[in-house]
């Protein structure tokens, strides 16, 4: 079932530049969708570093297992996306179909079965026929071309309404390097590690702790500080590439995540990251206003994160921004049942520049018509101040509105 494009969406998807040693082919295989793409390989000339995050979800797909277990010899060669169907508690015919996606893709791209990357996306349940797409491996991983990142971001998507593609550059040493990162997601978001899918590469020389080490920083204030409806899929993965091409202009190999000629390429993964899961918290299903939800005074950072993702969960809370009503009780009511210290007396609460409520009362210049015209946006900014210590933390989620429940309500139909 397709759906109209988010009223979020950017105005114009950027087209990332080709990287070397990244070579992309896309098919249509009829997994679960008509007319459209719904499988992406990833080929490595030569064999690239490779990080990794995945979902902290105690019944993770088959797929998952696999990277985890791919992941500590650090080197990739072959990275398989499919998107319509997530190969989740599929028992042993999940392990079957992963391991036969796994054979096929290694004799497709003539490497070790240790240096193949896969993941799955769609309904949870339903056995993947590998007969599909399995077959079709070797024409693309020969016919895979540098450049194809939108094509890609297109065959990953399940009911997303646009593609997300970031690319952002940095420098390490004097030389210029690249980094371009796709994500799908917009339902059963609530990571606790990065999104459903997104993919990242980069041509810089950097080792695979080293990926590792910058990844895990990065995703803390980007994919997990970002939910749609606070459910954590079985699938989430995020994979971070490095072929080192870079090397060959001169760009310096690094070795140590304390490496000082590291600040720009952290920057920029930082950023990347953090605009790729905005992307999905504005894409959410059904989707008409992004909340961007700032909690300022805790007693520490992981106190505001937990206030936060209480607001931003809230059903109650969405419901009002869906219905741009300026209702700052509820806002209260998700701060109280945060399980965190909060000082009712303390409170002051703002929706966008206005003060709705402080020192546990509305504001005795509370005006419903300015607060009313925040809540019009496209983004509304609620930011809430507890005067406690120092913590801060930043949620970012979107609405909750009735084409959410349509297009759950019917997923697998």
């Amino acid at each position: 079932m397709a759906h109209a494009v988010s009223p979020l969406a950017p105005k114009s998807i950027p087209n990332a530049p080709g990287l070397e040693g990244v070579r992309i082919a896309t098919a249509s295989a009829g997994i679960k969708y008509k007319g459209r793409t719904d499988l992406m390989v990833m080929v490595f000339d030569e064999p690239a570093a490779v990080a990794g995050v995945f979902t902290t979800s105690r019944c993770p797909s088959a797929p998952v297992d696999f990277c985890r277990a791919n992941l500590v010899h650090g080197r990739a060669r072959v990275l398989v996306v499919n998107s319509g169907n997530a190969n989740a508690f599929t028992g042993k015919k999940g392990r079957e179909s992963t391991a036969a996606t796994a054979k096929a893709a290694a004799e497709a791209a003539g490497c070790e079965e240790s240096e193949v990357f896969l993941a799955s996306t769609g309904v949870i349940g339903e056995p993947l026929d590998v007969s599909r797409f399995s077959h079709l491996l070797g024409d693309l991983a020969k016919e895979a071309i540098p450049g194809r990142w939108r094509e890609a971001a297109e065959a990953i998507m399940t009911t997303d309404t646009y593609p997300k593609l970031v690319t952002r550059q940095a420098e390490i040493g004097g030389t210029t390097v690249t980094v371009n990162g796709i994500a799908k997601g917009a339902g059963m978001i609530a990571p606790d590690m990065a999104t459903m899918l997104s993919f990242l590469a980069t041509d810089a020389p950097i080792s695979a702790p080293v990926l590792q080490s910058l990844l895990r920083e990065a995703v803390e204030p980007s994919f997990n500080s970002v939910t749609v409806d606070s459910d954590t899929s079985t699938s989430d993965t995020l994979l971070l590439f490095a072929t080192g091409r870079a090397k060959g202009r001169g760009c310096p190999e690094i070795t140590d995540a304390a490496d000082e000629r590291l600040g720009g390429f952290r920057e920029a993964l930082k950023g990347l990251l953090l605009d790729l899961a905005r992307q999905v918290a504005r894409d959410g299903e059904g989707a008409r206003k992004e909340i961007v939800v700032t909690v300022e005074g805790a007693l520490s950072d992981a106190a505001a994160k937990r206030i936060a993702l209480s607001i931003a969960n809230s059903p109650l809370v969405k419901t009002a921004v869906a219905g741009e009503d300026a209702n700052w009780g509820r806002v209260v009511m998700a701060v109280g049942k945060a399980g965190e210290e909060a000082d009712r007396d303390r409170l002051a609460i703002h929706f966008g520049d206005v003060r709705v409520a402080f020192e546990g009362e509305r504001d005795p210049h509370y005006s419903e018509a300015a607060a009313s015209a925040v809540m019009k946006r496209e983004e509304i900014p609620i930011r809430v101040e507890l005067g406690l210590g120092s913590g801060r933390w930043t949620v970012y989620t979107c609405d909750l509105t009735k084409e959410y429940v349509a297009i759950n309500g019917d997923y697998r139909s």
